[in-house]
């Protein structure tokens, strides 16, 4: 099957694009927490800085008292005081 025939089947059947592709969804709640799932690494961790590798590009939170938790193969949930977030773009 062609990408075009899934995108067509997702559609239809009204999937989100985070479910049927590798693209990364971000979750923020408040500023003392973020989801991000379709990760595929952990570049650098710190307790003031954290990069994460997803299949488009580079997550750089920046804040204090950060934590990794709840981590599986597919999410990652970054706990502490959020101060910012930067995407690096890899991927056309």
């Amino acid at each position: 099957m062609k990408k075009s025939n899934y995108n067509r089947i997702d559609k239809l059947l009204e999937l989100p694009q985070e479910v049927c592709s590798n693209i990364p969804k971000i979750s923020i709640i408040g500023f003392d927490e973020i989801i991000i799932e379709n990760f595929k690494g952990i570049l650098e961790y710190e307790e003031f800085f954290v990069r994460i590798n997803t299949h488009i590009g580079i997550i750089n939170i920046n804040g204090y008292n950060l934590s990794l938790e709840n981590m599986t193969d597919d999410d990652i949930k970054v706990k502490g005081k959020i101060e910012s977030l930067e995407i690096e773009r890899t991927v056309d």
